[in-house]
């Protein structure tokens, strides 16, 4: 069992524990795989609207993610987010219920639709799960990611106009 609430100061340690090897594998994210821990905070927390946290009980992170304008002014009415769950945590439904959250959240914050910028082909569960929360592939960048393991592989945009 666990709840999302928004980032508190003292998550960070947690969140950075759980990002930090994701960034650094390099096959889900753009960013660098040599990203400083100041850098990914800018990202993550100071760079969004919002940034929230999956706890369990026992008020241990289990997941987080952020939610953004994903353009300026005009387009500011689409949010752009990013999530992560703890590996430990993986495959006991963190990540769809942070989506779920999502786009709750991007509804009162006054977004009226979600869009992934760079959805990696190769992350078929995040493709799976995307999709299974009425996401729709609307473009396929081909070769638009540099996979550590795979080279040059296609990246999905995917979008969904969210429901008042």
């Amino acid at each position: 069992m666990f709840t999302i609430r928004p980032f508190e100061s003292e998550d960070w340690e947690p969140i950075w524990r759980i990002i930090e090897p994701v960034f650094r594998a390099g096959e889900t994210y753009a960013f660098s795989p040599n990203i400083t821990e100041e850098a990914a905070y800018q990202v993550w927390v100071e760079g969004s609207s919002a940034t929230y946290v999956a706890i369990n009980d026992n008020n241990e992170v289990l997941g987080t993610y952020f939610i953004r304008p994903n353009q300026p002014a005009l387009g500011a009415h689409v949010c752009n987010c990013g999530y992560i769950v703890a590996e430990k945590a993986r495959g006991q439904g963190t990540a769809s219920q942070m989506c779920e959250h999502s786009q709750r959240e991007a509804l009162a914050l006054g977004f009226r639709a979600m869009q992934y910028n760079l959805v990696i082909s190769t992350n078929e569960g995040a493709v799976r799960l995307w999709k299974k929360h009425g996401f729709e592939v609307v473009g396929t960048l081909p070769e638009a990611f540099r996979h550590p393991r795979l080279g040059f592989v296609d990246a999905f945009v995917m979008y969904k106009k969210l429901k008042k």
